[in-house]
C-alpha cells in the first residue's frame, strides 16, 4: 500500500471516522481537504441497492446540474448540411458528419459529448466498439439523438450530464470542481441524487440509496448520510 504524504494524512485527519455529513457539511470540507495546484474536480459515488444485470433495474438518465460542471465540454454535432449552422450558433465545438466519421474510425475521440440525428444513427453503428467503450455514443434516452440540435447542444454547454449504474451498482459523477462554493457543489450533488431517486425502479426493493460518497482529485472521500432525500 502507498504511503500516505503529509498532506494526505492533514487531510485524512479532518474526517471523522464512522460520521455521515450532511450534503452541506461534506462540501465545505471536500473544498478544506484538497490541495491540488489545479482547479480539481469533485466527484460523488452512488451506492444503489439495484441490480444492474437485470433490464427492469437499470438505472440510468440525465441531470442538469444547477451550478454546470465547471469544465468546458467539447461537443461534436454530427448532423446533415442543413442543421450545421443551427449546432454552431448553439456553441458546438466541432461540426460536420461524414469527415468526423473518418477521423474517428481513425481512432479520433477528443471530444466529450458527440451529438447527432436519427439519421445519422445508422452511420455511427460501426462505430460502436470505438465509441462505446469512452462513453461517446449517442443515445436517445440522454437527448443525444435528437432532431433539435440546438437545444441539446445548449444543454450539455450549460451543465447536463448524463448518468449510468455501473455492473456494482454504483453511479459515478463529476459534479463540479473544488473552485465552487460549498453552496454550489451541494447544490449539483443534490441535484443529481434527488434524480436518481426519481428514477427508482419499482422492481428495486429495500433500501434504494445505501450509501453516498463525495471525494475531489485525490483527496479522501467523504461518507454522506443516504438519507438526503
Amino acid at each position: 500500500m502507498a504511503r500516505l504524504t503529509k498532506k494526505q494524512k492533514e487531510a485524512a485527519a479532518k474526517i471523522e471516522k464512522g460520521r455521515l455529513y450532511s450534503l452541506d457539511e461534506a462540501s465545505a470540507l471536500i473544498k478544506e481537504i484538497t490541495n491540488t495546484k489545479f482547479d480539481a474536480s469533485v466527484d460523488i459515488a452512488v451506492r444503489l441497492g439495484v441490480d444492474p444485470r437485470k433490464a427492469n433495474q437499470m438505472v440510468r438518465g440525465v441531470v442538469s446540474l444547477p451550478h454546470g460542471t465547471g469544465k468546458d465540454m467539447k461537443v461534436l454535432a454530427l448532423v446533415t448540411p442543413d442543421k450545421e449552422a443551427e449546432a454552431q450558433e448553439a456553441g458546438a465545438d466541432y461540426v460536420g458528419l461524414d469527415e468526423y466519421l473518418d477521423k474517428i474510425k481513425g481512432g479520433w475521440t477528443d471530444v466529450d459529448v458527440i451529438i447527432t440525428m436519427p439519421s445519422v444513427m445508422g452511420k455511427l453503428g460501426p462505430l460502436g466498439r470505438v465509441l462505446g467503450p469512452r462513453g461517446l455514443m449517442p443515445n436517445p434516452k440522454t437527448g443525444t439523438v435528437t432532431m433539435d440540435v440546438a437545444k441539446a447542444v445548449s444543454e450539455v454547454k450549460a451543465g447536463k450530464i448524463d448518468f449510468k449504474v455501473d455492473k456494482t451498482g454504483i453511479v459515478h459523477a463529476a459534479i463540479g470542481k473544488a473552485s465552487f462554493s460549498a453552496d454550489k457543489i451541494a447544490g449539483n450533488a443534490n441535484e443529481l441524487i434527488q434524480t436518481l431517486i426519481k428514477l427508482k425502479p419499482t422492481a428495486a426493493k429495500g433500501t434504494y440509496v445505501k450509501s453516498i460518497f463525495m471525494s475531489s482529485t485525490m483527496s479522501p472521500s467523504v461518507a454522506i448520510d443516504p438519507k438526503v432525500g
